[in-house]
């Protein structure tokens, strides 16, 4: 059975029921599924920057997928060499990708993954990492 980590494109989209991801998730299993902490401090970041008025609205929406996933945020103290060898091979190539994405992809390494996201650009070229797009695959399906 495949196990997969769930990108910060992926949890917007869930939580506005877009895509068909919630019931994606419950096909593949939600115990199957996991979040990174950086995906979390992404979601929080994103609170922080947005609208006065929709702040305590996502606030919620945040807290309700911790809570949903809680026992599934997967800490990076695993991907600490994953990270700094992916960042040192892609700096040699001429590319760098946002350290965050980094980390994320790290940790599906990691804990041995498939990492789902809709940003499959800023993954490609990751030795190991697999990718899965349930975005393109629902649009494709349509």
């Amino acid at each position: 059975m495949s196990r997969y980590l769930l990108d910060t494109n992926i949890c917007v989209h869930y939580m506005k029921g877009e895509f068909g991801l919630m019931e994606k998730v419950d096909i593949v299993g939600f115990e199957n599924c996991f979040l990174s902490e950086i995906t979390i401090i992404e979601l929080l970041f994103g609170v922080a920057k947005s609208d006065p008025a929709r702040q305590a609205a996502n606030r919620r929406n945040v807290a309700i997928l911790r809570e949903a996933f809680e026992g599934q945020e997967l800490s990076i103290e695993l991907t600490k060499e994953i990270f700094a060898e992916e960042k040192a091979r892609r700096r040699k190539i001429g590319r760098v990708v946002d350290d965050f994405d980094l980390l994320i992809g790290a940790t599906a390494i990691a804990h041995d993954l498939t990492l789902v996201t809709h940003n499959t650009k800023h993954f490609a070229g990751t030795p190991t990492l697999v990718v899965s797009d349930w975005v393109q695959e629902y649009v494709d399906a349509r």
